[in-house]
């Protein structure tokens, strides 16, 4: 699935995880830090025992809101609108990095004139966040410093991805907190090695270590190394594909470690559109709800069953080892993507996952300087363009990639789809602390399943009694796409007006509810926000 590798940098954390213990703030927004990204969660927790600041924003109560300084539940996809309030006030209080703005930065001009629009009692209009907390917010992360930002899905899941992402940079960079120890824009993960998917060229817009394909001398490059030509036009993303399966433009899909079926918007449109496929093939460690669907299925290996390496959240490669023989039938998927590409007509001839890192090195920058060798245990950070760089702890340290960095004037627009008298009520998504994205494999798991075997619905305790709704009868929850039947979870962790549901459950899935509107230009799905009608099912 496509990134936001455009949007600031490559997409990845521009700090580490273990400075976020030296952090004087940390604002985090659009992530449940400690059910989805418990690794990081212990980083901020040991910076809140040294005392950092910490202010939350999300639009549900997180286990993290409760130890916060600062919680907020702002209206649902209204970020840009809150962080513009904050800017607002920093720059009437002249509490910005003065002199990291002069030196540093550019546009500053045309931001500080955008920001006129969006006074505090504006603001709090739209986010139903009152003006006396949104200055408490603007100063504690401008007067503590170095602050962090730790986002995460809750940002870039909306047809505003791009413009959240650049309006936290503007805030950052305002504050002066990039390119410093303990600061930073740092975005988590929402799947293990997403990172290493990018870095890989894993996007449909560029080659490895982000070289864009449309580069002359990038493209040349890579078609000179792979000695075939290579096209020079971005491809398509995942939603573009399923609009072009149903026109008859692609015949056939060849789906890796993925489960749309599950995880995609608007699932309905989905299952229509594979249906009209000539040849579908998945290549998973389980038979999940899309390779049941699929004309062939390559049995993958899990981590523990090849060599290879893995690019984390804080951009560290790391060097994984084969612990047991492949189970079964399975086999690594560099053997199955070898092998396949050979009979199609493209010879490969790798003679193991270090064979294929090394040509990844030779073509890769910011990869240059690592070895297996190198990576040993605790491996290296990117940029690594030397055998004698130590790796990149933190980025822009000195300047910005592009030289200075870029404040984008952002306005505020309101989701693809708001509230109505047919579907009154906001749906958000997301995840359980129990299980993990389509839960392929977590739901295998006894332990886990035990701990959340259903999925449920989150509804406030008023809503819930204007409807009648008990605590743990089944409801039906619909939208202009589909409707599912769901246990109601009667919960304080979500305002009046505002539902919750997990989108790991298949037999109650969450995405036949979605949205499949998109951002423009990273082309993520708007899975945070969409309007619902709950009702309650005749006895």
């Amino acid at each position: 699935m496509v990134g936001l590798a455009a949007a600031f940098g490559s997409g990845a954390m521009t700090n580490s995880l273990p400075e976020l213990a030296d952090a004087k703030c940390i604002f985090i927004i659009g992530s449940n830090t400690t059910e989805n990204h418990p690794i990081a969660a212990k980083w901020i927790l040991r910076g809140r025992e040294k005392g950092a600041k910490i202010i939350v924003v999300d639009p549900r109560a997180t286990q993290m809101a409760f130890l916060a300084d600062i919680a907020v539940q702002h209206r649902l996809g209204t970020d840009v609108a809150l962080i513009n309030g904050l800017m607002h006030i920093i720059l009437k209080e002249g509490w910005h990095d003065k002199a990291y703005v002069d030196e540093r930065t550019e546009g500053f001009e045309a931001l500080a004139a955008k920001l006129e629009d969006y006074p505090p009692d504006k603001v709090a209009e739209i986010t139903g966040v009152d003006a006396a907390t949104l200055r408490r917010m603007a100063e504690m992360f401008a007067k503590n410093k170095p602050a962090s930002i730790v986002y995460c899905m809750g940002i870039t899941q909306h047809t505003t991805g791009v413009d959240n992402v650049k309006d936290l940079a503007n805030l950052a960079m305002l504050t002066g907190n990039v390119g410093v120890a303990s600061g930073g824009v740092n975005p988590l993960r929402g799947q293990n090695n997403v990172q290493g998917a990018c870095d890989m060229g894993g996007l449909p817009n560029v080659f490895t270590g982000y070289q864009p394909v449309a580069d002359e001398a990038a493209n040349k490059k890579f078609s000179e190394a792979w000695g075939r030509p290579l096209p020079n036009k971005p491809g398509l993303t995942i939603l573009d594909m399923f609009h072009a399966i149903e026109e008859g433009k692609i015949k056939a899909l060849y789906v890796v470690g993925e489960n749309p079926l599950v995880t995609d918007p608007d699932l309905r449109h989905v299952e229509a559109a594979l249906k009209h496929l000539d040849v579908f093939i998945v290549q998973d460690i389980f038979l999940t709800q899309t390779a049941k669907q699929a004309t062939i299925v390559l049995p993958g290996t899990s981590f523990a069953e090849k060599d290879g390496t893995f690019s984390n959240t804080e951009r560290r490669v790391l060097l994984v080892r084969q612990a047991i023989p492949p189970v079964g039938e399975s086999r690594p998927d560099w053997m199955i993507t070898q092998d396949l590409s050979t009979r199609v007509g493209y010879p490969m001839n790798y003679a193991s996952p270090e064979a294929i890192f090394e040509e990844i090195k030779s073509l890769t920058p910011s990869y240059a300087g690592m070895s297996y060798a190198r990576l040993g245990a605790t491996g290296l950070q990117w940029p690594c363009p030397t055998p004698d760089h130590p790796g990149t702890v933190f980025l822009h340290k000195d300047r910005f990639s592009r030289g200075k960095g870029a404040f984008t004037a952002i306005d505020y627009k309101p989701p693809a789809e708001v509230v109505d008298g047919a579907y009154p009520m906001w749906l958000s998504t997301g995840r359980s602390f129990a299980h993990y994205h389509s839960g392929s494999m977590t739901r295998v798991s006894p332990s886990l399943h035990q701990e959340v075997p259903e999925g449920y619905v989150e509804i406030s305790p008023v809503d819930a009694k204007a409807m009648a709704i008990k605590d743990g009868e089944r409801v039906k929850v619909s939208s202009r796409r589909g409707e599912i039947q769901i246990k109601a979870r009667i919960s304080g962790k979500v305002n009046r007006g505002v539902v919750f549901i997990p989108f790991h459950f298949a037999e109650t899935a969450a995405n036949v509810l979605t949205n499949s509107a998109y951002d423009p230009v990273a082309k993520i799905p708007e899975y945070k926000v969409c309007a619902v009608k709950v009702e309650k099912l005749a006895a």
